[in-house]
């Protein structure tokens, strides 16, 4: 049977050099959730024509802020970011934590047929995860600063880092969260933009250390 999906975006050049060596499980991960995704209500039925500019080199660009050590991932969901960073560093144990049952069945059977021994995965809220366990954090379209970072900062260690993919009214978020950011003790707050000139599309990234 062919490995070809019609209205899946051709990939990207950029995408062998982002992952290296680990290119062919990223285009297994990506022709998993274009032919699943929308069936399993993971992804819109609007996103195959976008899936690797919008998604999964979204995703990767954040890769090289992780470093080793455990790196929970809030509200995974389709593993974006969580299992596309899994793939990219497997020097990294990604912490994929999820609520809703059927994308956490998703999450560990991709995990699982994809070989990613680097992958734990918990059914839970943020707020009701382990604490302090963690060394970074990151999400993807989840919520904004002054309520994400209530609920994800007390996962971190002492010098964790929240790493927060977010849109371009990032600014006017941070603006809006100036008081739990005071509250929970960050420092170094910081927006990254990731990808200009290399990638179809580029990334935002809000980026912080809790003190």
């Amino acid at each position: 049977m062919s490995d070809v999906i019609p209205a899946l975006e051709p990939e990207p050049v950029v995408a062998a050099s982002l992952f290296g060596d680990r290119i062919d499980l990223a285009r297994a991960f990506t022709n998993d959730l274009a032919r699943r995704g929308e069936e399993l209500g993971l992804i819109g039925p609007l996103e195959l024509p976008r899936l690797w500019s919008r998604h999964i080199i979204n995703s990767v660009l954040v890769a090289p802020l992780l470093r080793p050590g455990r790196v929970g991932d809030i509200g995974s969901g389709a593993g974006l970011p969580g299992l596309v960073l899994a793939i990219a560093r497997p020097d990294v144990q990604l912490v994929l934590i999820e609520p809703m049952e059927r994308r956490v069945d998703w999450l560990v059977s991709e995990a699982n047929e994809l070989g990613l021994d680097n992958v734990e995965v918990i059914r839970a809220r943020a707020e009701e995860a382990p604490q302090e366990t963690l060394d970074q954090v990151t999400a993807r379209a989840v919520s904004a600063l002054s309520k994400l970072i209530p609920i994800t900062a007390p996962l971190l260690r002492r010098g964790g880092e929240l790493i927060f993919m977010k849109g371009s009214r990032v600014d006017e978020e941070i603006e809006a969260a100036q008081k739990v950011i005071r509250k929970f003790h960050l420092s170094s707050p910081e927006v990254l933009v990731l990808g200009e000139g290399i990638a179809p599309e580029s990334t935002r990234v809000f980026r912080a250390t809790v003190d």
